[in-house]
């Protein structure tokens, strides 16, 4: 069965169409009038091996945040929705990723629970245009809707997009971790005997 899914999102801010297969080649058309983004979203696709598809109109004239913080929000509700009653994957990934002088680890748990820890400096407030606070705020969405626990730790950087490119890269790498399936682990991997919220 694939697990794919599509999530639709129309407020007076945005409009959203976003369409994520977990078990994809790493295929992106990513188009959401924040430049930075898609150069994020499409090296996310890549390095999780997830085929991504995005199309995003904001009210860019205010600024760059609900269009980044809803596609967060979009990313995380598909996640969820694609991965089902979670049965047969591994659950918990995690990944340390250097990219040039900054190096970020990053650990999650899709566990039907949320919470971030993000612990992350940016030596500048811009990458070009894009305010870099809006990275946090990304992944604060994905992982608020995903329900899943997120802990992205950067140990150096003296670049911030070299900081924010190994966080969405690493992420990407820990994510595909988890929804792997176990091939020594049947039904849900939780004593409980559900991952749902």
């Amino acid at each position: 069965m694939s697990r794919t899914a599509t999530i639709q999102r129309n407020t007076a801010e945005t409009q959203i169409e976003l369409t994520l297969n977990l078990d994809g080649t790493g295929a992106a058309q990513v188009q959401t009038g924040v430049g930075f983004l898609d150069h994020m979203l499409d090296l996310f696709a890549k390095h999780g091996a997830f085929d991504l598809s995005v199309e995003a109109k904001g009210d860019l004239h205010v600024d760059q945040h609900h269009t980044v913080e809803d596609v967060g929000i979009c990313l995380g509700q598909a996640a969820k929705q694609a991965l089902g009653d979670k049965v047969g994957i591994r659950r918990y990934g995690h990944f340390t990723l250097p990219m040039e002088e900054a190096l970020v680890t990053t650990a999650l748990d899709l566990s039907g629970r949320y919470s971030l820890v993000f612990q992350a400096d940016f030596p500048t407030a811009k990458i070009g245009d894009f305010d870099s606070e809006l990275v946090e705020d990304f992944w604060q969405a994905v992982a608020a809707n995903a329900l899943c626990n997120l802990h992205v730790v950067v140990h150096s950087g003296r670049n911030s997009h070299h900081i924010s490119e190994a966080i969405f890269k690493c992420t990407a790498r820990a994510l595909r971790m988890a929804v792997e399936p176990d091939p020594r682990m049947g039904g849900v991997p939780s004593t409980k005997g559900t991952l749902s919220s």
